[in-house]
């Protein structure tokens, strides 16, 4: 059990989370389900909230990671902003009372619509991908009336030692606008009348373990500010260093906090600059879990498969990126076995955990894909006609409430025509 972990333990021989077996929880809302701990979200926001006490910020809870509204809500109770990458995102956050003036709308394809939206919302500002797109966003705000915040998302050729999907602050990569000579080409931005500059914003990767890649954005930022501040940006008031921030999934050493905190502060608060963050995974990702049952054993040659009723199209994760998640019994047993945990989806791809051991399993039992916080309901797909998992949502005081209803068969058809 890693730290994280304390949200999700053993008593006895019974998953439990704040005292309820996760058994019992099972059969009470069926299986697949997701599991989330109140908890879990407001302690990882505390911590990285009380990290950064010494500078003025904004933390944007990042919805892509999850983004059901009982969730949200609970990052809106305890003072969280949102950061949104689409026009569905930001209708989320606004419905579960995140203040407009604590979200970012992030993204490389925001549509006219989409800016619209953000601009009648007030939102705090756009983080932006291209010139191409400022000139929109200034041509809609100026339609409008209006003069819009921005923030300029620069690729500063940081390497973040992650999954080569999730790294995005490499030049090779699609996201944000180079660092190179990017203070000459800002210069376009004098002529705009929509638009403000407020900041400057970086997001390097996900599930990045390591404090260093983060203090090499930093210094480039630091470089980079004083460029734009002689060159007459005095609006220029905001860093936002995005999120990214690593859990442990298996025997990752735990992100350092206080180090991270720290590097960032000593750069930034001496200049007089807000710090925007925007974790995510970091808040949902050990937050949560995924319970299947096990529909059937199978011998296959040499391997042993414990069949699920839960399948890729709910938590894609590890057909997706060959993500690692712990998988164990909700009931543990003596002695231990190694199996493939699969699901029941036509692809090979379909699976949870090859190789791996576990407590002797059965048919019947409950089986719980740990760490599945971030980026599992929310990439869930209808693949196979399956219908959308159950969400329950565990509070600290040991109550438990659906916060999504499993889809019906109808629910399958209801947008067909």
């Amino acid at each position: 059990m890693n730290r994280y972990d304390s949200y999700f333990t053993f008593e006895g021989n019974d998953l439990v989370c704040e005292g309820l077996k996760i058994d019992d929880l099972a059969r009470e809302f069926g299986t697949p389900l997701y599991v989330y701990s109140e908890r879990g979200f407001r302690e990882r926001y505390r911590e990285l909230d009380g990290a950064l006490s010494d500078i003025e910020h904004t933390i944007c809870y990042s919805v892509k990671t999850n983004y059901n509204m009982s969730l949200i809500r609970v990052m809106a109770e305890i003072g969280s902003g949102a950061d949104v990458v689409s026009g569905g995102e930001l209708y989320r956050s606004l419905k579960a009372g995140i203040a407009p003036d604590k979200i970012v709308f992030a993204g490389v394809g925001k549509t006219a619509e989409e800016i619209a939206f953000g601009i009648d919302s007030g939102i705090l500002m756009f983080n932006c991908e291209s010139f191409r797109e400022i000139e929109e966003i200034d041509r809609i705000s100026r339609e409008k009336k209006k003069v819009t915040d921005i923030a300029v998302r620069v690729n500063p050729d940081v390497d973040a030692d992650t999954h080569r999907y999730i790294t995005t602050g490499k030049k090779e990569n699609k996201f944000g606008i180079p660092i190179e000579g990017l203070t000459a080409r800002l210069a376009v931005l004098k002529k705009l009348e929509g638009v403000r500059l407020r900041g400057l914003h970086a997001h390097i990767g996900s599930q990045i373990t390591s404090v260093s890649p983060f203090l090499q954005t930093a210094d480039k930022f630091v470089s980079l500010i004083g460029e734009l501040h002689s060159e007459g940006f005095d609006s220029l008031d905001c860093i936002n260093m995005g999120g990214g921030l690593g859990i442990v999934y298996n025997d990752e050493r735990p992100f350092d906090v206080g180090a991270w905190a720290a590097g960032i502060i000593g750069r930034l608060k001496p200049l007089g600059l807000k710090l925007v963050v925007e974790p995510g995974r970091y808040i949902s990702g050990n937050g949560g879990i995924f319970v299947v049952r096990v529909t059937y054993r199978k011998e296959g040659g040499s391997k042993t498969f414990i069949i699920t009723d839960g399948g890729m199209n709910d938590l894609i994760r590890p057909s997706l990126y060959g993500s690692y998640h712990r998988v164990v019994n909700c009931r543990l047993r003596e002695g231990s076995e190694k199996v493939d945990v699969v699901g029941p989806v036509c692809e090979s791809g379909d699976f949870f955990a090859k190789d791996r051991d576990i407590t002797p399993t059965k048919q019947g039992d409950c089986v719980a894909v740990m760490s599945a916080g971030a980026y599992c309901m929310s990439m869930a797909s209808r693949y196979n006609s399956r219908r959308l998992p159950a969400e329950v949502l565990v509070g600290e005081d040991g109550r438990c409430r659906l916060i999504r209803r499993r889809d019906s068969f109808e629910d399958l058809l209801r947008n067909e025509t």
